[in-house]
């Protein structure tokens, strides 16, 4: 009997995970099928029953749902929970368990993509929602020297930051967006990562950078967005001859360590890394 995964997101028009993962199932034969589910943030409480219901065997969640899930599952693993965000969930005998695999889907994607180890260096972080926690805090753990958090809402920031310190030895700060104090830290950071949605298509003009911030071209500039895969903020960077990261293959790598949450089957991720590349270009 076939299995049944999916994503749960709201809006998914740009999600390229089910051809990712449907790609990954076709390559070994397994009898899969992944398919979207737009849920809006006001029905989540009321599709998670559903998708036990239908006996689907686990599902993605993306935006906006990544912190909100977590009081509506059955259970986290720890690293869900220290992280405070879910973006896989397996159902384990109509027991819906969350998982995170955004974090190490992350450094993995920073050591194998860009060759860039973050200990002992300095970062800045935008966006202070899920998938901003999951990037802090795994840079926090793995020893980064300082990690800046900055967001619209000053307070959220530092609230994550907050949390990060008490986790951790790395010096986290919570800012403004906007802040004179961003503007150092940006023009003198090793890693600036974007984990807001700002340059996702369709609004492929904006940039999450502040204006008047000049980068330094030692900076290695990380963009999550991955659709475009050439954000703006990423061509910018590159104007000012700094190396550049797409969030591709953080989607890839995340999507992977999920299909093997899902599965129990070694992940083929080359394969599902050209059926992304395409599903962005067709």
């Amino acid at each position: 009997m076939r299995k049944i995964v999916g994503i749960i997101g709201y809006p998914l028009g740009h999600s390229v995970s089910p051809a990712m993962h449907n790609a990954a199932y076709k390559e070994l034969g397994l009898d899969y099928e992944y398919i979207p589910f737009e849920v809006e943030p006001e029905d989540l409480k009321e599709a998670l029953p559903g998708l036990r219901a239908l006996h689907i065997a686990g599902f993605n969640v993306t935006i906006p749902h990544k912190e909100t899930i977590i009081p509506l599952l059955d259970d986290v693993t720890k690293l869900a929970a220290t992280i405070g965000a879910v973006n896989s969930v397996v159902n384990q005998e109509g027991k819906l368990i969350g998982y995170n695999t955004d974090g190490p889907g992350f450094i993995e994607s920073l050591d194998e993509d860009a060759g860039f180890e973050p200990e002992g260096k300095r970062v800045v972080v935008l966006g202070a929602g899920g998938a901003s926690r999951a990037v802090s805090i795994m840079l926090a753990e793995v020893g980064a020297a300082s990690i800046t958090i900055a967001d619209l809402i000053e307070e959220k920031a530092k609230k994550l930051a907050e949390y990060a310190n008490d986790l951790s030895k790395t010096k986290c700060t919570g800012t403004a967006m906007n802040g004179k104090a961003l503007k150092n830290e940006i023009e003198h950071a090793d890693l600036l990562v974007n984990a807001t949605p700002i340059g996702l298509y369709p609004k492929i003009n904006d940039s999450p950078l502040p204006a008047g911030i000049k980068l330094n071209k030692k900076t290695l500039v990380y963009d999550l967005v991955y659709n475009p895969v050439e954000t703006k903020l990423l061509k910018t960077a590159k104007q000012a001859g700094c190396r550049t990261c797409s969030g591709l293959g953080m989607l890839v790598r995340q999507g992977a360590i999920a299909f093997t949450v899902f599965t129990g089957e070694e992940a083929p991720v080359e394969t599902m890394r050209r059926a992304a590349q395409k599903s962005l270009t067709d």
